[in-house]
């Protein structure tokens, strides 16, 4: 039976892996060399395998050393994060952000349940609206954060990351093809009328609304069932959808920044927190994006 295995074996084990060489992995570390050696062999004898192979330049990890990397990571990731979140003073009060319906089950979720299991005793109200609205209630000191679309380059707040406005059409119906072009649209949208109709009217392309909807549910709705095309952020396309191109005969709609937009009246630590989880949850977003 083998002997339970150490958190601070597991942290040797991959700066040892990183620099593959004892005496840099004892330097970065602070120990002797003799130390880290001590401690390799001491996980390897919990285990019950060889992690490295020697030779006169350094250390390779072998097969179960590369399968033991990843555990590893994962269990020095959890202590750290625990550790964190226990030694982080509790924070309380209330938080109000506004996000976009495109978000609303995809990207934010999961940093809205984190924080709320990190910080209980916040209270998070969300209010999921369109960015004309949020932008307002942000005025009206109604939010402390909204997530917002910015396609006008106004230059104000975080931006987060791309998202480009495209049109949308069924893989199983070609809609797209027919003359006038039966469109999905928001019920009294400015933003509809000055970008998503005035592209098709710059390329020609005559249309006729054949479905309004005050969601983007709806108009997802719509697309999928094959009433109509529509615009969408290049992130939200539903499955059974794909992004009509200009080899479709379709230019892109806008370069839409999402944007963090704080409020100016009040702030707080449970604010900038929740800011931070937020930035988080676009990084995976940000980061093709910006390539």
């Amino acid at each position: 039976m083998h002997e339970p295995i150490e958190s601070d074996l597991l942290r040797t084990f991959l700066v040892v892996a990183e620099t593959s060489n004892f005496s840099a992995a004892a330097q970065r570390i602070g120990r002797t060399q003799s130390a880290v050696s001590t401690q390799i062999k001491r996980l390897e004898a919990a285990i019950g395998e060889i992690l490295f192979e020697r030779g006169a330049r350094g250390v390779l990890l072998t097969r179960q050393g590369i399968q033991l990397v990843p555990y590893a990571r994962r269990v020095i990731d959890l202590l750290n994060e625990a550790a964190a979140t226990i030694r982080s003073k509790p924070l309380d009060g209330p938080v109000r952000i506004g996000i976009p319906e495109e978000y609303s089950q995809t990207v934010l979720p999961a940093a809205l349940a984190a924080f709320a299991v990190r910080h209980p005793a916040v209270e998070v109200t969300v209010s999921c609206d369109y960015t004309v609205r949020n932008l307002a209630a942000l005025e009206r000191d109604e939010l402390d954060l909204a997530v917002v679309f910015d396609w006008s380059d106004q230059n104000k707040g975080e931006v987060l990351c791309i998202d480009p406005t495209v049109w949308v059409t069924s893989m199983v119906h070609r809609l797209h093809d027919i003359d006038p072009l039966p469109v999905a649209t928001y019920r009294n949208s400015t933003w509809s009328r000055d970008f998503a109709l005035r592209s098709l009217e710059q390329i020609g392309r005559s249309y006729r609304i054949a479905f309004i909807a005050d969601t983007g549910s709806g108009l997802k709705n719509a697309v999928t069932a094959g009433l109509a095309v529509t615009t969408l952020s290049r992130s939200s396309i539903p499955p059974g959808c794909r992004e009509l191109t200009a080899e479709d005969g379709f230019p892109p709609v806008d370069s839409s920044k999402v944007v963090l937009r704080r409020s100016t009246f009040r702030s707080s630590e449970a604010v900038r927190e929740l800011a931070e989880m937020v930035r988080e949850a676009f990084q995976p977003m940000a980061a093709p994006a910006m390539a």
